[in-house]
């Protein structure tokens, strides 16, 4: 009878949370529109790549290899417009002005050079306040001036260069990264923010007194208070997986069912850490404030952005504490690189146990304050 009564109990608990989700306008907007919209906005906005890029080119040569790599220079994919000047101080003025991100300085003698198979250097000018964004140019600039040495009519043998696959992501699409990191950051804020709201709207609204008198448990309230966000985190994740997958024709190549229970592990582990935000929040307001204080951080040290090996020692300690860092994992080894399940293992156990303890810790909270 008792368990036939709890069942009850959280059914209705679990009823009344999905309703109050879904009636309320600002519940709805916040939780199902930013999610899609960043996930289409992101994917094409945030990348890496270098593209429609201003370049000078100050030709002191004037020969025909000069023009051959002026002609290289205005035929790339990634360069906008390039600007020619006659001196060096026309150069500085377009980089300090910040017209161009790149300058080329092309010698008097660059033609007669290549002619007679001798080496050659070309002086390449890079705007420091774009660093990243002027060393992939630098790249990209050599890798012209590279097949120009391939296509060079003369004598001189050249070294043959190594040959370069990258394996996983044979062309670097940089959307290949980033959409599947995008699909466990925007989850785990989701997740956060539906679970961070529902004991704050509790007590916003006044209705968290007919919690302190309900004949629910403490388990009960927190099992019916975690599945929506446990539905719906899911369901998120899962239509972001299909649209990585279908509308981006990102190769998925891992095991689902795999990817899920790891999915379900991570929503889990952010509905524990959401609920701990909501026991301790007053309003809604602070809640959505303590779930991005929460989130930010927990993205930045998760290794989407930079490596974690990169980080000193306490933060990379740090982020093996963050879900985020190690479902990032499961889905770039889900959709690239087809990872066993044996190699992913060592991502999955840890995941478990931050979910078991975030749970846990939000038990405690929430019974305190429900006492």
């Amino acid at each position: 009878m008792f368990q036939r009564l709890s069942l009850t109990r959280m059914r209705a608990q679990f009823i009344k949370e999905v309703l109050s989700l879904l009636r309320d306008p600002r519940s709805r907007l916040v939780v199902f529109v930013p999610p899609i919209l960043q996930l289409l906005v992101f994917a094409f906005a945030a990348t890496l790549e270098v593209r429609n890029v201003d370049v000078a080119v100050l030709d002191r040569d004037a020969g025909r290899w000069s023009h051959e790599l002026e002609q290289r220079l205005d035929s790339a994919e990634f360069i906008r417009r390039v600007m020619r000047v006659d001196n060096r101080a026309g150069l500085r003025r377009l980089i300090d002005n910040g017209k161009v991100i790149a300058a080329l300085e092309v010698p008097a003698d660059f033609s007669r050079r290549i002619t007679a198979g001798e080496p050659v250097k070309l002086q390449v000018l890079v705007d420091g306040r774009r660093s990243n964004s002027g060393q992939i140019t630098v790249g990209y600039l050599s890798a012209i001036v590279a097949g120009m040495d391939a296509d060079r009519d003369n004598a001189v043998t050249l070294d043959a260069p190594g040959a370069v696959r990258h394996w996983f992501n044979p062309n670097l699409v940089y959307r290949w990264f980033i959409v599947p990191g995008l699909t466990g950051i925007l989850a785990l804020f989701s997740a956060l923010l539906i679970t961070s709201l529902s004991i704050a709207r509790e007590r916003e609204l006044g209705t968290f007194d007919q919690l302190l008198v309900s004949p629910a448990s403490t388990v009960e309230i927190i099992i019916s208070k975690s599945l929506p966000a446990l539905a719906v985190g899911t369901a998120l994740g899962l239509s972001m997986v299909a649209a990585a997958v279908f509308l981006f024709d990102i190769p998925f190549t891992g095991s689902f069912a795999l990817l899920l229970v790891s999915l379900v592990l991570f929503i889990l582990s952010a509905v524990g850490i959401g609920l701990m935000l909501s026991a301790i929040s007053a309003t809604q307001q602070q809640a959505i404030l303590g779930a991005f204080a929460i989130g930010v951080p927990a993205v930045l040290l998760s290794g989407f952005a930079t490596p974690v090996e990169n980080m000193p020692v306490v933060l990379q300690w740090l982020a093996q504490a963050i879900p985020l860092t190690h479902f990032l994992i499961i889905l770039e080894g889900s959709f690239l690189k087809a990872t066993p399940p044996g190699a992913l293992f060592s991502s999955l156990w840890p995941l478990a146990l931050i979910a078991a303890i975030s749970l846990a810790l939000s038990t405690v909270f929430v019974r305190g304050r429900l006492q």
